[in-house]
């Protein structure tokens, strides 16, 4: 059996925190053959897609062999796991890999839930779960939204790890300049939520394998900030999931589920949904560090049942 993981440069990854590192290792315990390539090394030959990859041994990290070139049908199952922005480059690889799930190769999580689920927009098909929220390019209704709120996250849509996410009141000095900024002169939407004060108690992260909850962390902000993002410096904390998030999990389920997504990470703050994170979840390490799971290879074997 053989696994090809599309991600950045593998000489970029730090194994003690990655996410996708944790797969590939779990992967090769299972006996699985692990490769992998970038996002630009994926082809198409006429009807058939191809890649240069190359093999790896991640444990202990790393071994690489040289360069390859095979078409995506050799493998079992392809992991698209490059990180945001999903850019141009991101859509067409979305394409690419598309190709070799219609000959019959396991994606995941599929490439056309890759392009559809926005991770702050995916959200909003469970809008009854999420603080109110408004998406939007006009200044005018971004501000009114805001004053009627009080206090408001204003989050990029294309952003990632907390990156550009702001908190802002509603009598805030320039208030509409700020606006006019983050959407471009109106010509980019973006994402306004409610402020939620719980989150200082914490942004937890939550893991869905196939639907399921495996795994959680708890992020909590760094002094002087409200972001929780571990690329931010929140730390990272063990919890166990309330009544309410396990109700939130077994409302997206079915959807997760129906779309392909099989490995998921959603963020919950205060007993309200956040976001849907499809295009490379993270939190693997911190799971089975603060929680004793071994959740990368529960992730590879819930995969070998699913799909074998």
């Amino acid at each position: 059996m053989k696994h090809l993981f599309v991600i950045d440069p593998i000489e970029q990854i730090n194994p003690a925190k990655d996410s996708s590192a944790a797969l590939m290792q779990a992967a090769h315990r299972a006996s699985i053959e692990v490769w992998a390539s970038t996002p630009s090394d994926l082809q198409a030959r006429g009807d058939k897609a191809w890649v240069v990859a190359s093999q790896i041994i991640p444990q202990p990290w790393l071994e690489i062999s040289p360069t390859q070139s095979k078409p995506l049908t050799d493998f079992n199952c392809i992991w698209m796991r490059k990180d945001p922005p999903v850019d141009e480059a991101f859509l067409y690889a979305t394409h690419l890999l598309e190709v070799a799930e219609r000959d019959g190769v396991v994606i995941l999580n599929k490439p056309a839930s890759l392009r559809a689920w926005n991770e702050k927009l995916g959200a909003l098909r469970f809008s009854n779960l999420m603080a109110p929220t408004l998406v939007a390019s006009r200044v005018v209704e971004l501000a009114s939204f805001a004053r009627v709120q009080g206090e408001v996250v204003v989050k990029p849509l294309g952003g990632k790890g907390g990156q550009g996410v702001i908190r802002v009141a509603k009598d805030a000095p320039g208030l509409e300049a700020l606006l006019e900024l983050m959407t471009d002169q109106e010509r980019l939407p973006v994402m306004m939520q409610s402020f939620l004060k719980e989150v200082v108690s914490g942004d937890k992260r939550i893991l869905l394998v196939d639907g399921q909850p495996l795994g959680a962390v708890n992020r909590r902000p760094k002094s002087g900030d409200f972001r929780s993002n571990l690329a931010l410096g929140g730390q990272p904390e063990a919890t166990e999931l309330s009544i309410r998030e396990k109700e939130i999990c077994a409302e997206l389920a079915p959807a997760l589920k129906e779309h392909g997504l099989f490995f998921v990470g959603i963020d919950v703050i205060g007993g309200m949904l956040s976001e849907i994170n499809v295009t490379s979840p993270t939190g693997i390490r911190e799971v089975e560090r603060l929680m004793g799971i071994p959740l990368a290879d529960q992730v590879i074997g819930q995969l070998l049942e699913r799909f074998t």
